[in-house]
């Protein structure tokens, strides 16, 4: 059974779901690093997860339209072999293009919004929608890298002890 969670604090809100979400994978692993993520956007005192609909994507279209929002998302990193867990979370602004109606119906129809927090994904055709971000754009897909690097160090991690050609 799925339990929604609402909070009004985005940094709460994002932190809540990503635990859960490393939560829940967590016990199909063991000795493992759990990895759990989740964004939403902040937008005019709102929090703006995946669209219900089209019609919503295009009704939240129409109002980000040349405005600015902040994209935060939470990252649960669970060390299960020194059973510790460490969480932070990254807040990137994004600065909307001025769309005309048109647009924003073109870009809703390719459905790559229904399936994104924002109704917006940077790495796809949204991507030629936004003007400008300010902080980390892979903050905007999803996963902060700078900020895993510094999560897994936070964990005693050297990022590098990852890459497979530095294990040969």
């Amino acid at each position: 059974m799925v339990i929604p969670v609402q909070m009004s604090d985005p940094v709460a809100l994002v932190q809540t779901l990503a635990q859960g979400k490393a939560a829940d994978v967590a016990p199909q692993f063991s000795n493992s690093l759990i990895l759990g993520c989740d964004s939403i956007l902040a937008f005019q005192g709102e929090i703006c997860g995946k669209p219900a609909d089209a019609v919503e994507a295009i009704a939240r279209w129409q109002s980000m339209r040349g405005q600015v929002g902040d994209l935060y998302t939470g990252h649960v990193l669970i060390d299960q072999t020194q059973g510790r867990t460490v969480a932070a979370c990254q807040m990137t602004r994004v600065f909307f293009g001025e769309l005309s109606n048109r647009q924003i119906a073109a870009y809703v129809r390719s459905t790559e919004p229904l399936g994104c927090a924002g109704s917006f994904a940077l790495e796809g055709l949204g991507g030629l929608l936004i003007d400008r971000i300010e902080g980390c754009y892979s903050n905007v897909i999803g996963l902060s890298l700078p900020l895993l690097r510094k999560m897994l160090g936070d964990l005693g991690h050297d990022v590098v002890d990852f890459w497979k050609f530095m294990q040969e």
